[in-house]
């Protein structure tokens, strides 16, 4: 469950599909996820990086082969969340 605990933080996610892409610097990573502060965004990548889903490297932080397992895990929630959101998107028109 501790897997669990780390990813319900708050921005844990949103930084681990930020960096889907490649690797980032700090400035970039912290532009792409709006309004989180550079203090919140150090602490969290200290926090991934101690569990072994990101790691910084010269080009900046990029996720490890474990931290890429991980949003391979979570590509069918992202397939139902696009789903669910045409759903109430209609429901609400």
């Amino acid at each position: 469950m501790a897997a669990l605990d780390l990813a319900g933080r708050r921005w844990v996610l949103r930084i681990l599909w930020e960096l889907k892409s490649g690797p980032c610097k700090f400035v970039e990573l912290q532009e792409r996820c709006g309004s989180l502060s550079p203090t919140l965004l150090s602490s969290r990548l200290r926090e991934l990086s101690a569990a072994l889903l990101v790691q910084k490297e010269e080009q900046g932080y990029q996720l490890t082969a474990i931290g890429q397992d991980l949003l391979d895990c979570l590509a069918p929630l992202n397939t139902w969340a696009k789903a669910w959101a045409s759903i109430i998107s209609l429901h609400n028109q």
